[in-house]
């Protein structure tokens, strides 16, 4: 008789952990297989696209500010990747209507391919994982994890 006890099937925290572990080091240069070579491993710029999206899905605009809060680094790792993402051609800078201090960060039209590409990825990535569940678990699999990112993004 062993004497290690199993670990709880419902241990949803370690779980996450794992997942996001193991998946953080696996999607860099997976995303853009129909891109040129130069473009492959560009994670940084989908990190700053995806920081400009859930930003402005709370307000009207997104800040660098706001992309360091989102990605939780610094102001100045912030600014480096927004320049580079501007750099690549993924996001725009202009001055804001609302207050002509502040610059504000918009994607554009080759940012917004991007971030659907990388969302299409991130799609399959899960229809392939849960390819053998029943539908209704992997709807409601799907409904607690959007629920759960919402949730962190509050």
């Amino acid at each position: 008789m062993c004497d290690t006890p199993d670990p709880t099937p419902a241990d949803g925290g370690p779980a996450l952990f794992r997942l996001v572990r193991f998946w953080s080091r696996r999607w860099t240069g997976r995303v853009l297989t129909d891109r040129p070579p130069a473009d492959i491993g560009r994670i940084q710029h989908i990190q700053a696209l995806e920081a400009v999206a859930a930003s402005l899905r709370v307000r009207e605009e997104a800040t660098v500010t706001d992309i360091a809060t989102q990605l939780g680094i610094d102001h100045s790792g912030a600014s480096r990747i927004v320049r580079d993402a501007t750099t690549a051609g993924y996001l725009t800078r202009a001055t804001s209507p609302q207050d002509r201090r502040r610059v504000i960060l918009e994607p554009t039209e080759s940012g917004t391919h991007l971030l659907d590409a990388a969302h299409a990825w991130q799609r399959d990535c899960f229809d392939h994982l849960t390819a053998t569940w029943p539908a209704d678990d992997r709807h409601r699999f799907a409904t607690y994890l959007q629920r759960l990112a919402d949730e962190t993004a509050t």
